[in-house]
């Protein structure tokens, strides 16, 4: 998948078909915060998610307090939002569902 960074007109379409997903402050990421019922499956999805990230060689910005998982995803050396970050972004919906 290209790691050409996105115009911002594209980068808003493709966020437009997300939910629960916003423009980061910087405006070149998308961010996301994940609540589960507990730590075990908040881990459970950390470590879905891991896998996925590495088959794709596009790893995310997370962190992890209890049962919270808050996500940054874009693409550093693009400086900016790439296809990539939008398909992380729904591989990871994928596993919260």
């Amino acid at each position: 998948m290209a790691r050409e960074k996105m115009s911002k007109e594209a980068a808003a379409e493709a966020l437009a078909r997300l939910d629960g997903w916003s423009l980061g402050g910087d405006g070149g990421s998308i961010t996301r915060t994940f609540i589960f019922k507990n730590f075990s499956e908040a881990f459970a999805f950390m470590t879905r998610v891991a896998l996925a990230a590495e088959k794709m060689d596009h790893h995310p910005d997370w962190s992890n307090v209890y049962k919270t998982v808050n996500v940054s995803l874009n693409t550093h050396d693009a400086a900016g939002l790439t296809a990539l970050d939008f398909e992380l972004a729904k591989e990871m919906d994928s596993y919260f569902d």
